[in-house]
């Protein structure tokens, strides 16, 4: 008999009420009772819709108040020193203070989970770390599901995972010296579950499906000799790509299954089924956890029936991956086009994808007839569907030459005619796009878009923000303005709605960090843009002031990767409409008299393959599609595009084959670390560094900033820098945002002085001592502008 289980479930609600239970408590307006009575209520709800869709095994464990990574960290008490918590007593304001700062202490760094949209708090390590336990909140959380009569399987962040992903900033130290105490620790846990009665345990190890040196695979054999024989079943779990090229190795490991991705690597199954112990579990990942398209069920039986032939009752049904990653029900989104939501299955119908494919392997596909005949019809109406093709976006692709992704000069050319155009000073300042969302500018969007506010009026009130926002960077002193965004709720969801080819949801939620949410658009077919989308706007804010006026659009690479992609056709075709819509955009601003045009790429680092014999096919189509984009542009007209919250350093040749003018960059929180990067591959464009995290609401001084611009000028020739924030300024209010930027334009303003004084020689020869400061951030803010 095969059986289903799940690697892990949404934990935000289907109503997000776990975000608005954080932020209530947070502001002090809640309890940490109330918030613990919210989560408490959302595991049982998730439970029950486990065991109704007829799941063998419930996961627990999975839940976070802020994120799994932080969560294992706090269970082993491996918590940074510098905050001086206990771990045993550590409270959930505490807990909070580690994923978003303090007054003392920067917060956690923040980074990509693989190469999905979630973020993770990395953990920070040591010589002195200790893993002597810490809080047992999920234990509680197991105890719960137990009482509650649920057959438990629960779900930790696996050793190695755990112990690759975390950092450490002590010159020469080797992480891989802690694995022995590491190691010990989880045995503990694990003895610890196994006195509560459980059976499985589901250790996440995605570190499996990258390309590890021996060290690290020697790691996998340490680990789990030291967890062998502790009482309960351990299925190994890799996701997100195949790990066929370490199947006989991790075969070999003492552990009871293993559960692989066949939805992004299918293939790997050949691999494993030669090495597969004769009593192992094999877990198939054959639901798609990272997207949100109802499954072909017919042609995963195909798939699975020579598999549960050979295997029997040791196959395992599952996503791919956790379904943290999709929307937590399609049930509530009764404003979404009836064909396009007969194509669409998010985490709750996933749960009955899988009861379906059980019970056809268990029982016959008579058993499940209906339900087979319904799956056949969807994917036949996505197939024949006119909404998804369209002629002349296929024949505008077709017509795509290699000089459209060519700018008409090479950069020292067009940068002597920005210069000359846009007369700026050096270190020129900006920000990154978005100002402050007020509630007033939520509550003028909401109004607008339940009818309650005509469309006249609308737009007066925006265009009154607007002038707010261009005011008030005058009066700072910004060189480069931008017109705030007041208008838009998200950088991509703002422009799919503006898109043919996409379609939207109401409800369609999804972390990506803490509270942070974002709601994917649905790209369902063919893209093209039907009318300009900024044009307007833009040219309206350039009327208010003399200054340049900065363009703001969403590069088609962010578009793609912050959307939930169409299946049927390769990735790069659909990167490839987008570019071209975008194109659109770009020449319109730039007759529009828009000088200075920002196409944001946050997410460029993101699509990046997890296996690097794989990058450069997607480096190659990646770059294109950014520089088909932006290469409309006459000389003159300046293209910025903007990056944060990544391991930049892998990517700078494909970062400098962008051709972009200026990149602006997330570095203040790794004291221009990224920098060094830049300097040592000399990239050739100007570049404006990050010199304020805006994810913290602690206002950085002058002095701070100007140290961090020192330190800037010592890598980077001063004539090719800009002064900016890290990231967009939509989450921070007024005060502290106009506070930072005043300190920051005064700290450009005195290294001009200097720099005047001294030139970038003296700057050179200056020592500069900077406090690293961890992430505090999480995704990009651009994703809110």
């Amino acid at each position: 008999m095969a059986r289903t289980h799940i690697p892990g479930f949404p934990r935000i609600g289907a109503k997000r009420e776990l975000k608005f239970a954080q932020e209530a408590f947070w502001r002090g307006e809640s309890s940490e009772a109330a918030l613990r009575e919210c989560a408490a209520g959302l595991r049982k709800t998730h439970w029950r819709q486990q065991a109704d869709a007829g799941l063998d095994l419930v996961a627990a464990g999975d839940f976070a108040y802020y994120d799994q990574m932080l969560g294992m960290s706090a269970l082993l008490g491996a918590l940074p020193a510098r905050f001086g918590f206990d771990p045993r007593t550590l409270t959930l304001a505490q807990y909070f203070e580690l994923a978003r700062g303090n007054a003392a202490q920067p917060a956690m760094e923040m980074t990509k989970w693989f190469d999905t949209n979630y973020h993770y708090l990395v953990p920070e390590l040591g010589p002195d770390t200790r893993f002597d336990g810490g809080v047992d909140w999920v234990f509680d959380e197991i105890d719960e599901a137990l009482a509650l009569g649920h057959r438990v399987k629960p779900v930790l962040v696996g050793p190695v995972t755990w112990l690759w992903l975390s950092k450490t900033h002590v010159a020469g130290f080797d992480r891989l010296t802690l694995l022995p105490k590491l190691a010990a620790a989880y045995r503990d846990i694990l003895q610890r579950l196994r006195a509560r009665g459980i059976e499985w345990v589901q250790l996440d190890e995605p570190a499996l499906c990258l390309e590890l040196d021996d060290a690290w695979l020697d790691a996998y054999d340490t680990a789990y000799a030291a967890l062998a024989d502790c009482g309960v079943k351990l299925l190994l779990a890799t996701y997100f790509d195949s790990a066929a090229e370490h199947a006989a190795r991790a075969a070999a490991l003492p552990v009871h299954g293993f559960h692989l991705d066949l939805v992004r690597a299918p293939q790997q199954w050949q691999a494993w089924r030669e090495v597969l112990p004769a009593n192992a579990v094999l877990s198939a990942g054959v639901i798609d956890g990272r997207n949100i398209w109802r499954a072909d069920l017919r042609a995963i039986l195909a798939q699975l029936a020579p598999l549960h032939a050979e295997l029997g009752d040791r196959l395992w049904l599952a996503p791919s991956c956790s379904l943290l990653h999709v929307p937590v029900s399609l049930a509530p989104e009764t404003r979404l086009d009836p064909e396009i939501r007969g194509w669409l299955a998010f985490a709750t119908e996933k749960l009955d994808e899988l009861k379906v494919l059980a019970t056809a392997l268990n029982d016959g596909e008579a058993a499940v007839a209906d339900a087979l005949a319904a799956s056949d019809s969807a994917q036949a109406g996505r197939r024949a569907s006119r909404r998804v093709v369209n002629a002349q976006v296929r024949q505008r692709v077709a017509a795509v030459t290699p000089e459209m992704a060519d700018r008409r000069s090479p950069f020292a050319q067009r940068i002597a005619d920005q210069r000359a155009a846009l007369q700026l000073p050096p270190l020129p300042t900006t920000t990154i796009g978005s100002f402050p969302q007020t509630a007033e500018i939520r509550q003028t969007r909401a109004a607008f878009k339940r009818g309650e506010l005509g469309a006249l009026a609308y737009l007066q009130r925006i265009r009154a923000e607007i002038e707010d926002a261009v005011r008030r960077q005058e009066a700072l002193g910004l060189d480069v303005l931008v017109h705030g965004e007041a208008e838009r709720n998200d950088m991509v969801e703002y422009f799919g709605e503006q898109l043919c080819g996409y379609a939207f949801t109401e409800f369609g939620w999804v972390q990506s960090y803490g509270s942070r949410c974002v709601k994917p658009p649905l790209i369902y077919g063919d893209v093209y843009r039907p009318e300009p989308i900024t044009v307007d706007t833009a040219r309206y804010a350039q009327s208010l002031t003399d200054r340049p006026m900065k363009g703001m659009l969403t590069g088609p690479i962010t578009m793609l990767q912050w959307s939930f992609v169409r299946d049927d056709q390769p990735r790069a075709d659909t990167a490839l409409q987008l570019a071209l819509a975008i194109r659109d955009e770009v020449a319109d601003l730039e007759q529009a008299g828009i000088r200075v045009i920002q196409i944001d790429e946050p997410a460029l680092r993101e699509g990046l393959p997890l296996r690097r014999a794989d990058w450069d096919g997607y480096l190659q189509w990646a770059v294109r599609a950014f520089r088909i984009a932006a290469a409309v542009v006459r000389d003159d007209t300046q293209i910025h595009t903007h990056m944060c919250y990544a391991e930049f350093n892998d990517i700078l040749p494909a970062i400098a084959a962008l051709d972009a003018d200026v990149i602006t960059i997330e570095t203040s929180r790794s004291a221009m670390e990224l920098l060094d990067g830049f300097a040592a591959f000399d990239y050739p464009n100007e570049i404006g560094p990050g010199v304020y995290d805006i994810h913290s609401p602690r206002v950085p001084s002058v002095e701070a900033i100007g140290q961090l611009l020192v330190r800037a000028c010592q890598v980077i020739p001063p004539e090719r820098l800009w002064v900016n924030p890290d990231c967009g300024l939509k989450t921070r209010g007024w005060a502290e945002t106009e506070a930072a930027l005043r300190n920051m334009v005064a700290a450009a303003r005195q290294l001009r002085e200097r720099l005047a004084a001294e030139g970038a020689a003296g700057l050179r020869r200056q020592p500069v001592a900077l406090e690293r400061a961890a992430h505090a951030g999480g995704q990009c803010d651009c994703a809110a502008h």
